[in-house]
């Protein structure tokens, strides 16, 4: 099966790079699958979305991602989030408890959302 690279990178850290096989991100446009030898693209992340990448050994990386961009190339596909959590490292709780708080800001309920989203999403694979 083709491959591509692909890095996962927010403003504070790189969480993810290496070849995978396919990546799914929310974009502001809907949901997006990119596979090896797709046409060169650039998409907005939505806030509080999530990307999930399959990698070459099959190994399924879920991310909560908040804002930023991807670039597509026929072989790379790069992440770029202003925040992003892994699955695996989210407290779903502290998250499921922002998500109840009437007085968590937008912004906060938005990257809680995404948190939440990425470990269900990551709990299904």
């Amino acid at each position: 099966m083709a491959e591509m690279t692909v890095d996962l990178v927010a403003v504070e850290r790189k969480l993810w790079s290496g070849q995978a096989t396919f990546v799914s991100a929310q974009t502001t446009e809907g949901q997006i699958g990119i596979m090896a030898g797709h046409e060169p693209l650039l998409g907005q992340l939505v806030e509080g979305g999530t990307v999930s990448i399959v990698s070459t050994d099959g190994e399924r990386i879920v991310a909560a991602v908040h804002g930023g961009f991807f670039s597509v190339t026929a072989d790379t596909v790069r992440v770029l989030a202003e925040s992003a959590d892994l699955a695996a490292e989210v407290d779903v709780d502290a998250a499921r408890k922002v998500l109840a708080d009437a007085g968590a800001s937008e912004v906060e309920q938005r990257v809680a959302q995404g948190q939440v989203r990425a470990v269900e999403a990551n709990a299904t694979a």
